[in-house]
């Protein structure tokens, strides 16, 4: 990973073999980063994505693997509990076009990843939601 800060944003390049959540979860800490809006593009060859099952309040999901263009990739970094949190989500099409997607878990990078880091002076962490299931925004 190399990255640059212009004022409160960070160019992130991410190259083949590094795990875009890690990745950029290690940025956050590095710098110190408690809100931000991510977003990127690149190729992975192996993506761990699903969804939040709302019945069953747990994620599902689903492993997809070779040559993967992420088509859109949109999350955002903050605090919860004192430690760095992140929530991603990512869109991945194959060969032949076919979009997959979902809250992201991990993937790895296969030729380069493209990423903005766009930090935000806001006190917003996150608290978990006994009705939902979920880990929610808290002003």
């Amino acid at each position: 990973m190399e990255y640059k800060k212009y004022s409160q944003k960070f160019i992130v390049r991410l190259d083949r073999g590094d795990e875009i959540v890690s990745s950029l979860k290690a940025l956050a800490k590095k710098e110190k980063i408690t809100f931000a809006v991510v977003s990127g593009i690149g190729a992975v060859g192996s993506v761990k994505a699903g969804y939040f099952d709302t019945k069953e309040k747990c994620f599902k999901s689903f492993d997809l693997s070779g040559d993967l263009e992420v088509v859109s990739f949109e999350g955002n970094i903050n605090i919860m509990d004192g430690e760095t949190y992140t929530h991603f989500h990512i869109s991945v099409a194959d060969e032949s076009g076919k979009v997959f997607g979902g809250h992201l878990s991990n993937a790895v990078i296969s030729g380069t990843g493209e990423f903005v880091v766009d930090c935000i002076d806001a006190d917003v962490g996150r608290v978990f939601d006994d009705e939902t299931g979920l880990n929610i925004f808290s002003f």
